[in-house]
C-alpha cells in the first residue's frame, strides 16, 4: 500500500509540474529577473534531496501514521460512525488548517522564520518556488503532520489525498501563469491563486504577513490574513526578500546553511511587524505626504 502511495504521489507530482512549467512558457504572468536554469537546477535538486530524506525517516511520514491509526483505532475520527467520505473531507480541511497554522508559525517565530528564508530567498516566483524549502523545515512539517494524523484518526485515504492537494496546489499557486482577473477573482472563494499567494512573496514584510494559506483561502478570509492586491501591483512588485538580491549568494550550498548563518536583515515576524516600517515603506509613506498638497489642489 506505501508503494502505491509512492507511485500515485510521485505521478501527480510531475504531471502537475510539467502541466505547470508548459503553463509558465505559454502564458506567464511577469517577466522573470534572474537565471531560470540556475533558481531550476536549485530549486529541483533541493526537492529531490527533500524526498529523499522523507523516505528513509521511519514509519514513512503521515502516511505511515495513518495506517498506524486506523490498525488500533487511535484518533478523534475512529470513534465517530460517519460516512468514510465525510471523514475524509474533514480530515483534509482541517489538515489544511494546520498547514496555515504552521506557516503562520514559520513566519511567527524566529528561529522558524530562519528555516523559512530559504522558501522566500526565491528572487522570482514560478512553479519551482512551491517547492523550494529547507529539509530542516521539511522533517519539521512531516512530524507535525504525523502528530496531526494520529490525534484525528486520518485514514490513509484522507493523508494521501490532502498530500496530493498540497503539492499540486503549491506548486499552481507558485506559478507565474497568466490567469484573466475576472477568473482569478472567482477562483480566489475555492483555491490560493497564483495572484493571491505572490503577495505572500513580497520583499516588503507587511505584504510577505499576508496570504499563509496553501490550499484553500478561507483560513486568511475568515482569521484577518488575506491581502487582496500588492501595493505596487503584481507587474511591479518585487520578489524575495530585501536582505538577499544577489544571486550568486543563493547557491544551493548557502541556501543550505542560511539558517545557521544568514542574517535575518530587519525583517518583521508575524507578531511584531506592525510595529516595524522598512526604509523603502518610510519612502513611500513620505512620498504620499508630498503629494498630498498637489492632490488638494
Amino acid at each position: 500500500m506505501m508503494n502505491q502511495d509512492l507511485v500515485i504521489r510521485i505521478t501527480a507530482f510531475v504531471g502537475v509540474l510539467v502541466v505547470m512549467a508548459i503553463w509558465e512558457l505559454m502564458a506567464p504572468r511577469r517577466r522573470l529577473h534572474t537565471s531560470k536554469a540556475q533558481r531550476w537546477v536549485i530549486n529541483l535538486s533541493l526537492v529531490g534531496m527533500n524526498a529523499l530524506l522523507i523516505r528513509i525517516l521511519p514509519a514513512s511520514g503521515a502516511f505511515g501514521a495513518a495506517i498506524v491509526a486506523g490498525q488500533h483505532k487511535i484518533g478523534l475520527l475512529h470513534q465517530l460512525d460517519w460516512p468514510s467520505w465525510i471523514e475524509v473531507m474533514l480530515a483534509v480541511i482541517l489538515l489544511d488548517l494546520v498547514v496555515y497554522f504552521q506557516h503562520v508559525l514559520m513566519h511567527a517565530v524566529p528561529i522558524l522564520w530562519r528555516l523559512h528564508m530559504v522558501h522566500h530567498s526565491d528572487l522570482d516566483f514560478d512553479v519551482t518556488t512551491g517547492i523550494r524549502f529547507h529539509p530542516l523545515e521539511i522533517v519539521l512539517s512531516m512530524f507535525l503532520k504525523i502528530g496531526i494524523v494520529i490525534v484525528l484518526g486520518a485514514s490513509p485515504l484522507a493523508v494521501l489525498v490532502f498530500e496530493v492537494l498540497l503539492n499540486a496546489t503549491a506548486m499552481f499557486n507558485h506559478s507565474n501563469v497568466y490567469i484573466p482577473a475576472q477568473v482569478d477573482r472567482t477562483l480566489r472563494w475555492l483555491v490560493v491563486t497564483p495572484d493571491m499567494h505572490r503577495i505572500h512573496h513580497s520583499v516588503i514584510p507587511r505584504e510577505t504577513n499576508r496570504n499563509f494559506g496553501f490550499n484553500l483561502p478561507w483560513w486568511d478570509r475568515l482569521l484577518g490574513t488575506y491581502l487582496d492586491r500588492p501595493s505596487k501591483g503584481q507587474e511591479r512588485m518585487s520578489i524575495g526578500l530585501e536582505t538577499y538580491r544577489n544571486p550568486a549568494k543563493l547557491t544551493w550550498l548557502r541556501l543550505m546553511i542560511l539558517p545557521f548563518t544568514g542574517s535575518t536583515g530587519n525583517y518583521p515576524t508575524w507578531h511584531d511587524e506592525h510595529h516595524h516600517v522598512t526604509a523603502e515603506e518610510k519612502a513611500e509613506e513620505k512620498k504620499e505626504k508630498e503629494d498630498l498638497p498637489k492632490r488638494v489642489r
